[in-house]
């Protein structure tokens, strides 16, 4: 064998791989697999729970809407439920006032949910800085211990609002004595059922002022005097929730209609008219139920012609019927103080 064979066998034997596997390894590379097949293992586990968790949060997600789409539809079949019952509620109460002669049901006004209210009297706001100011001018607090922006604009309100002198202070300009006189007619613009409450609330302070002063002129110590007294001091005290209607305007035209043609009739000195549509109103044009013909559960055509289209008598509110009586008194002093011309309009 020559130099150059060996020399080739030594060179292949250094260049040939070792096929030969370990027989033991060490524990750092044991370490090193354990850890990875441990974050593999970890990395599955957490992706497995994670779309658990997105499953499960399109079903509450799923579950949430289906609730709220059936409580919207449970509060909407309510909320029509409860406008039916209170249309029905209306429709009864409403014949059953016109059964009876009474005056129909006024509309309720929606107010809002806002427990302060409006944010005044007027439903106009005014700023915190400038409300404080005001206050401070007048000499006033300018916040009392729990009181809300609204509350404090309505007690401003209050402090400012001018008041007329007379038997009943309001809040209507009183007109003069020549533009009392009103026409018959009812208003259907709110400026002129505005006027017509300045001109009504007038006269009548007009004549309880006269009222009053002829009380005081003529009191004595005797029982008939004190009882002519007591009787004008009650007459003033029941006018005065006309006046407050008046101020706020929330009075029924059924209302309304007669006491301006009362009010007419006395202003023409025509009494014995004026009492009539004073009875026509207290009392009212009705006829009632004409007895045991009509028993039974249905209505009959006899019974449906009794109302149509008539008023019975307005008694049946307490307050309207001090009202109503306080007119009456002021009817029967104005005959006494302003003599009528035509001595036939002269009540007995």
């Amino acid at each position: 064998m020559d130099f150059a064979s060996l020399m080739n066998q030594q060179l292949s034997k250094a260049k040939a791989p070792s096929t030969t596997d370990k027989k033991y390894l060490k524990r750092a590379e044991l370490e090193e697999e354990r850890k990875k097949a441990y974050i593999a293992e970890q990395k599955a586990l957490e992706e497995q729970r994670q779309a658990k968790a997105a499953a499960k949060r399109k079903r509450e997600e799923e579950v949430a809407s289906e609730q709220a789409a059936r409580e919207e539809k449970r509060r909407k079949l309510a909320e029509e439920s409860r406008k039916i019952r209170e249309q029905k509620e209306e429709e009864e109460e409403r014949a059953r006032r016109k059964r009876l002669g009474l005056p129909d049901l006024v509309k309720k006004k929606d107010n809002g949910n806002d427990e302060d209210g409006a944010n005044g009297p007027d439903g106009d706001d005014v700023p915190e800085e400038v409300l404080r100011k005001k206050l401070r001018e007048i000499g006033h607090p300018v916040m009392l211990f729990g009181e809300s922006h609204n509350a404090r604009i309505r007690r401003y309100k209050k402090l400012t609002t001018v008041m007329s002198k007379g038997p009943i202070p309001t809040t209507l300009e009183l007109v003069e004595e020549k533009d009392m006189r009103v026409d018959g007619g009812m208003p259907k613009d709110k400026e002129g059922r505005k006027w017509l409450f300045r001109q009504l609330a007038s006269y009548f302070s007009m004549v309880l002022t006269a009222y009053e002063k002829t009380m005081e002129e003529e009191r004595t110590d005797t029982s008939a005097s004190k009882t002519a007294y007591n009787v004008m001091v009650q007459t003033r005290e029941n006018m005065k929730p006309l006046f407050r209607k008046f101020e706020t305007g929330n009075l029924d035209d059924s209302l309304i209609e007669p006491i301006v043609q009362i009010v007419k009739a006395l202003q023409e000195r025509r009494y014995v008219d004026a009492n009539d549509d004073y009875l026509r109103l207290s009392i009212g044009k009705a006829a009632w139920p004409i007895g045991v013909t009509m028993v039974g559960i249905h209505e009959r055509s006899a019974r449906e012609k009794l109302h149509n289209g008539e008023k019975g008598h307005v008694m049946g509110d307490e307050v309207t019927r001090k009202i109503m009586q306080s007119i009456k008194r002021c009817l029967t002093f104005a005959q006494v103080r302003w003599p009528p011309t035509d001595l036939r309009q002269l009540m007995g």
